[in-house]
């Protein structure tokens, strides 16, 4: 070997005097590089979505990399713009109760509820306690089985399949449930202004108690797969941190704000159908992390539970009881009485033609949904058509989040954290 290859070998990292391959002893470490500030990685733009299962296929990001980390992160909106608020103007109240279903499709009688109770503070209209109770089921129904969709598509983004199928598994029950009561499985339908559009069957109370009694078990078993697994800490905890400050100034709700260690739940601190008279706790993260996020919507189908267990409970003593508000201006009455006495069908064609008409105002009307506070403003010219019809959509809100979480976080990661806001672009594209 000439001494030229001799130096060149001992200048070269790894090789020995004869140029063969050294190997470095264990515990010993390179000194670090030291780049000029101006030295760094060529940033990568990558499109994630629309086309993308994991951003529900009409959500796009558009990620800046340097290397492997985000540097930016920026979400495109509007491929699936429905314009239901600009619908909702040409339709008449009960009309636009169908809209509410496709919005957050994950929870459509929640949706329902929502619409008829912020119609109902519009025309200063009470419901009876049964159409109450029944109220406070469908939007624990619709809790459970809105977190059940996250929890096993979030499972299967970050690699674990067998969740998926136990919580599809319980959906499943409750969809056959909804399917009984109102002959619908997604688009239900549920409300009227004033009331509901029909009582339950005879034999659904003892298929949600079936159910009360038996989904725990999944829950525990969801649990013992998840919160201690090592891979699902790894991916979850210390990812996608939004403080309290920031939730707040993001004006997030739901699982994300209470993650972040803000304990507000509407239910709670603006009551309505009588939630303030049922015992359920609000459970709150203290890291608002991605782990503290499930551990959030976890707990809260377990409270679920509990409360469609009081409900039944009361349904129980309001048997035979009245659903509907007991004025024919507002409430269609029954078809037997419209085919056979006049007055009666007067009032039917006059609600079918005319419909209801609110006074002369404007109302808001805010609920727990599954995804946070879903709100509803109705502005009334004294028409059967509203003036305006917005929504205030968690979904929408609670995206606004994701660029600050990204930052900073791996490409990898990107995925975990978008699925742990959990949108439905149906209402982010409203």
């Amino acid at each position: 070997m000439s001494l030229r290859t001799v130096e060149m070998a001992l200048a070269t990292p790894g090789l020995d005097a004869q140029g063969r391959p050294t190997r470095v002893p264990l515990g010993v470490r390179d000194a670090p590089v030291a780049f000029d500030e101006d030295f760094g990685a060529e940033h990568m733009l990558v499109n994630i979505g629309p086309q993308h299962p994991a951003t529900h296929g009409v959500l796009r990001l558009v990620i800046e990399l340097e290397g492997e980390t985000v540097k930016r992160c920026i979400p495109h909106i509007g491929y699936l713009h429905s314009g239901f608020e600009k619908l909702g103007e040409y339709r008449h109240y009960n009309q636009i109760i169908p809209l509410t279903d496709r919005t957050d499709y994950l929870s459509p009688m929640a949706n329902n509820v929502c619409f008829a109770l912020a119609a109902e503070k519009l025309m200063a209209i009470e419901v009876p306690e049964r159409c109450r109770v029944l109220r406070v089921i469908a939007c624990e129904m619709s809790r459970i089985i809105s977190h059940l969709v996250w929890l096993g598509t979030t499972g299967i983004d970050l690699g674990a399949f067998t969740p998926f199928l136990w919580s599809f598994q319980e959906r499943e029950r409750i969809y056959n449930l909804q399917e009984k009561w109102t002959g619908a499985r997604l688009t239900t339908s549920l409300t009227r202004v004033g009331g509901m559009m029909a009582d339950v069957p005879d034999d659904f109370e003892a298929g949600l108690r079936d159910f009360t009694r038996t989904f725990p078990k999944t829950l525990a078993e969801v649990d013992t797969m998840f919160t201690r697994n090592a891979i699902w800490i790894g991916r979850t905890q210390g990812v996608g941190v939004l403080t309290a400050e920031q939730a707040i100034n993001h004006s997030l709700s739901g699982p994300m704000l209470r993650a972040s260690g803000v304990d507000y739940d509407v239910r709670k601190d603006r009551p309505y159908l009588d939630y303030e008279t049922y015992e359920f706790d609000v459970p709150v993260g203290e890291h608002g992390d991605i782990y503290d996020r499930y551990r959030v919507r976890l707990e809260e189908m377990w409270q679920s539970n509990r409360i469609l267990e009081q409900a039944l409970d009361r349904l129980a003593t309001l048997k035979g009881a009245p659903i509907n508000v007991d004025d024919p201006r507002v409430i269609l009455p029954p078809k037997s009485r419209a085919m056979s006495d006049m007055e009666a069908m007067i009032f039917h064609f006059k609600q079918v033609m005319d419909g209801v008409k609110p006074p002369v105002g404007e109302a808001y009307l805010g609920v727990e949904n599954p995804k946070g506070e879903l709100g509803y403003y109705l502005v009334s010219d004294g028409t059967a058509k509203p003036v305006r019809w917005r929504i205030r959509p968690p979904s929408f809100i609670n995206l606004s989040s994701l660029p600050v979480m990204c930052e900073g976080a791996l490409l990898s990661d990107v995925i975990a954290i978008n699925a742990s806001v959990d949108i439905v672009m149906g209402e982010v594209d409203r």
